[in-house]
């Protein structure tokens, strides 16, 4: 994509909207739609890199109630010809195709080669990547595993989603509240997962989420890694202009 003159491509990750209540989220899913409304002003394009909601499983003909502001506001961007693209978190990884089908916005969930203005840049969430976190990369093969979404199925949303919604509250990373400082170059896990994608390809940029925490680090003259933050602790995101991204806060 060639960005034109005067827009700008956008990246926001990690709402988690609906922890720890869907009252006590209601403030920053507002907050969040009054950003949406303010960037699709020069948008060229919107990424959504995981995380928008706390728990998301998509039954045949249900998904979970709530979150109508957001999504209302993301129809409307897309009515209006703006591309928005998502990509799947730890959280709402149970996502197929009702985004796709209702809102005509594409869903990832792996890591996605873009180019912008002849900048290579490499999108993804960024959870399981890059060494250690063995435990949480044996969970996901779980989550993910056709035959236990299978089963999960079976229950009954009345009992299905409200018992996923107490383990995802429980769940330490959605606060950030332990991951907001950082930990050394040799300990992100995300940083160590750019430097070994570098050795054998080029890239201008990485953005993830899923870190909770602000990073803009520079891995070579001429790379640079970026983590989005979060919309709980940092209200932070993403801002490309076609020659420059910078890290801003709302």
């Amino acid at each position: 994509m060639e960005i034109p003159a005067g827009k700008k491509i956008y990246f926001s990750s990690d709402n988690h909207l609906g922890a720890p209540t869907a009252e006590e989220s209601r403030p920053r899913e507002q907050k969040f739609v009054a950003w949406l409304d303010k960037v699709s002003e020069d948008a060229a394009a919107i990424f959504l890199l995981g995380d928008l909601f706390d728990f998301w499983f998509e039954y045949k003909h249900v998904v979970p109630k709530g979150f109508v502001r957001v999504l209302g506001k993301l129809a409307q961007i897309r009515d209006r010809g703006i591309p928005v693209y998502f990509f799947v978190g730890n959280h709402d990884l149970w996502m197929d195709d009702y985004f796709q089908t209702e809102l005509d916005i594409p869903v990832y969930h792996r890591p996605k080669e873009f180019e912008f203005n002849r900048k290579k840049f490499l999108i993804g969430h960024g959870d399981g990547l890059g060494p250690g976190d063995k435990g949480f990369k044996r969970m996901k093969k779980v989550f993910t595993n056709p035959f236990a979404k299978w089963l999960y199925r079976w229950l009954h949303p009345d009992l299905g989603v409200p018992l996923a919604q107490y383990f995802s509250v429980k769940n330490k990373a959605i606060s950030g509240e332990e991951d907001v400082e950082f930990l050394g170059e040799e300990k992100e896990w995300l940083i160590q997962y750019c430097r070994k994608k570098l050795e054998t390809q080029h890239y201008d940029y990485f953005i993830f989420g899923h870190r909770h925490l602000p990073i803009n680090f520079k891995l070579q003259e001429n790379s640079t890694y970026l983590n989005l933050g979060d919309w709980i602790n940092f209200y932070t995101y993403g801002e490309f202009d076609g020659e420059e991204l910078k890290l801003k806060e709302w």
